[in-house]
């Protein structure tokens, strides 16, 4: 009676399991329910590298499958470009975009998300700086109002940092005003 019903249930078993293959399996380990499991190094975000493929599946697989991902065309200094919206629930958490078929920039909203030295959204200018001049400069394009800052020993990342600041515009706030900004955006390019 017990072979019988092993003969019967590992076929079923070895069935179940193949299509489960797709699977993530990662997200069962309790140690990620509570973290995320995409950081930001020199070479990317998550398993996302410059090589990547400016395609859905190859975007979702790099990110984990953590992230719901929607795909628009913009334009860009006279450019068409393709970009990738990863979305955590309903809201924005990075912009992935891309030139020649392979990815150039990811922005980084989710605060969840770290640096391999563990710096985030909402890291604060005064713990990562002393002073802007030599690391810093004024936002452009879309982020006028920020202030972007290389991190330290990086070539492929920055920091916009935004905050309060009364000061005329187009001019960089000062070191004393700039402590207290806080980094809204983690930029990684290629």
């Amino acid at each position: 009676m017990k072979l019988r019903l092993l003969v019967c249930a590992v076929p079923l078993l070895l069935a179940g399991c193949s299509t489960l293959s797709g699977m993530n399996w990662g997200a069962m380990n309790p140690v990620n329910w509570f973290s995320s499991s995409v950081e930001i190094s020199e070479n990317g975000v998550g398993d996302i590298t410059a090589s990547t493929a400016m395609d859905e599946k190859a975007i979702a697989d790099g990110l984990g499958g953590d992230y719901r991902l929607r795909s628009g065309m913009k334009t860009a200094n006279g450019n068409i470009e393709r970009y990738y919206e990863a979305l955590k629930g309903d809201t924005l958490a990075m912009v992935i975009t891309g030139e020649n078929g392979t990815v150039s920039r990811i922005e980084v909203l989710d605060p969840d998300v770290e640096t391999t030295s563990g710096v985030k959204v909402g890291t604060a200018f005064s713990s990562l700086y002393s002073k802007a001049y030599g690391a810093c400069q004024k936002g452009s394009g879309d982020d006028t109002s920020a202030v972007e800052c290389n991190a330290p020993d990086s070539q492929h990342i920055t920091y916009l940092f935004t905050g309060e600041w009364r000061g005329p515009e187009g001019l960089m706030p000062p070191d004393d005003a700039l402590k207290s900004w806080k980094i809204s955006k983690i930029v990684w390019r290629r």
